[in-house]
């Protein structure tokens, strides 16, 4: 459950350090208060939102089993583990590997 919270912390830092790494190629002050002003920071807050929300929908979309696959839990068979997979929908459930 980690991983996917720090992928989409990351996602959304982005357009911050975008901005700071162009802060940094001006030689302006990154950690300087005129730097970020509040309006430019409404901003990347609302650019960090908007690739948040689109990262979300592509998960959603490119993610998971297919359409009508069936998942075959993880089982023990003839004394090893084989773990859990999906299966098209065109194979029965224990046939082939």
């Amino acid at each position: 459950m980690i991983r996917p919270v720090l992928t989409e912390l990351a996602i959304f830092l982005i357009p911050f350090v975008a901005y700071a790494l162009f802060l940094i190629a001006t030689r302006s002050g990154v950690l300087a208060k005129t730097s970020w002003p509040a309006h430019l920071v409404a901003k990347l807050v609302l650019g960090s939102l908007l690739l948040v929300v689109v990262s979300f929908l592509l998960l959603a979309h490119f993610r998971g089993a297919p359409p009508g696959s069936t998942y075959v839990p993880a089982h023990i068979e003839n004394g090893k583990f084989v773990p859990g997979r999906e299966i098209p929908g065109t194979e029965k459930p224990g046939a082939g590997k």
